[in-house]
């Protein structure tokens, strides 16, 4: 067995589910029996998808009512893959992100699309990292020689020592290849390398840290080919600008080796969304490659202003009049972040937020991000930017609640996907919705 066949064999164990439903079949409201051959579109069940305990948990947790009595009928599946459940730099709620183990758990639990945040290395080669220096977070680095290649490398407890900033620029491609990846963590405060890796927040776990390895974009696109995935790789924005000047000549040669790993490796147009904060490189990508349809403008939301924040040299305009050049310019896919799309009414109902409103009246499709990305066991007061919607917890007061704000995403803003942490519990939504 080949290393690769070893861990897609231990994810699947994983991710395995036993289930235990609480009937034989499934029921309509009245109590008649449902096939969901019918009711889901003809869709029928991927024996690949595996989506575990945690949809089954969140969904028998909820309050009474029709929503859960939906999901409730959907236990016995058919569960299958669908590209409204995007895995987020894979499963990265407890897989290393970014990681060959945490894609494998994304597609294992029917994320349809993966994302590699892509950024690059001293010889310039692309690799999938959330930044360009975020290694001392992410892998092991500052406990490996290469902490002293590091732009500031870890030298003891901080604040008492610099904050380490170990860069994938700041190492070659072979050398980037001999990091293990870790949970994104780390403990300042540490007297040594070692412990300095710690800091894992308590409702993640580093269970499966010790087979994750850091991958290359080019191994990302032939590892979600091999899993039956598509694609929407970020090019992230740099931490050193003037590395990628030195490295590719310019931000627009960066853009363009990024599409162009893509059409080397046969990714279709059709089969990936490439993604960036950087509205040049979309706007590059529209009028230079093949992959413009569907290149996606991640708009960040600034939750004091209660707005978007509109990256200079556009940030004179008017959020209307931006969003008509975005249009005219040929953006089709407008992600803003989840708390940038909801509301919450004096009736204590989630609704679609203004821009939400504009945005569908406008005819842009709409991705957002990023569901189990918080800590919800006390409810969304507690759990913050992502919840910011809802800052006193008045609709989101446990965990279970986020289904409620994931219902009103899908049938009310109408978007195309959502980014998660742990995509089996937006593949269970999905599924149930018989959305594809």
């Amino acid at each position: 067995m080949n290393h690769r066949t070893t861990l897609a064999v231990a994810v699947a164990i994983v991710v395995s589910t036993s289930f235990a439903s609480s009937a034989s079949a499934n029921h309509d409201n009245d109590g008649n029996k449902q096939s969901h051959f019918q009711n889901h579109g003809g869709m029928k069940q991927d024996d690949s998808v595996q989506l575990g305990p945690r949809p089954f948990y969140l969904v028998e947790g909820m309050d009474e009512g029709k929503l859960k009595d939906r999901l409730m009928q959907c236990q016995n599946g058919p569960f299958y893959k669908t590209d409204f459940s995007i895995g987020h730099r894979g499963a990265a709620m407890q897989f290393p992100e970014h990681s060959d183990v945490s894609y494998m758990a994304a597609a294992r639990m029917g994320a349809g699309i993966v994302e590699c945040d892509v950024t690059f290395t001293a010889d310039g080669e692309l690799v999938c990292r959330h930044s360009e220096c975020d290694l001392h977070t992410t892998t092991n680095i500052v406990a490996t020689p290469l902490n002293n290649k590091c732009t500031v490398p870890w030298t003891g407890p901080v604040p008492a020592n610099p904050a380490p900033q170990c860069c994938a620029s700041d190492l070659t491609l072979a050398e980037y290849k001999t990091l293990q990846a870790k949970m994104d963590a780390s403990n300042p405060g540490a007297t040594s390398p070692e412990g300095y890796l710690g800091g894992t927040a308590n409702w993640r776990t580093d269970l499966y840290v010790g087979r994750a390895n850091v991958l290359t974009f080019k191994e990302s696109i032939a590892l979600n080919q091999e899993m039956g995935v598509k694609h929407t790789p970020e090019l992230k924005g740099a931490s050193h600008q003037d590395r990628i000047d030195d490295i590719f000549g310019s931000q627009e040669q960066y853009a363009q080796q990024f599409a162009d790993t893509m059409e080397e490796a046969g990714v279709r147009p059709q089969d990936t969304w490439p993604q960036s904060f950087n509205l040049e490189d979309v706007f590059y990508w529209v009028d230079n490659t093949k992959y413009g349809k569907q290149a996606v403008y991640l708009l960040d939301y600034d939750t004091n202003k209660d707005d978007v924040i509109i990256q200079s040299p556009y940030d004179t305009m008017d959020r209307m009049d931006f969003l008509k050049m975005l249009k005219k310019r040929g953006v089709k896919v407008i992600a803003p972040s989840m708390p940038a799309l909801l509301r919450v009414s004096d009736s204590g109902d989630i609704v679609p937020s203004p821009l939400a409103k504009d945005l569908k009246r406008m005819g842009f499709d709409i991705i957002t991000w990023t569901f189990e990305r918080a800590d919800l066991r006390q409810g969304a007061s507690k759990a913050g930017y992502y919840y910011d919607f809802d800052p006193a917890g008045v609709a989101i007061k446990k965990d279970s609640d986020m289904y409620k704000s994931l219902d009103v995403l899908a049938k009310d803003v109408k978007i195309l996907g959502i980014f998660s942490d742990w995509p089996a519990t937006v593949t269970y939504y999905a599924n149930c919705m018989g959305l594809k």
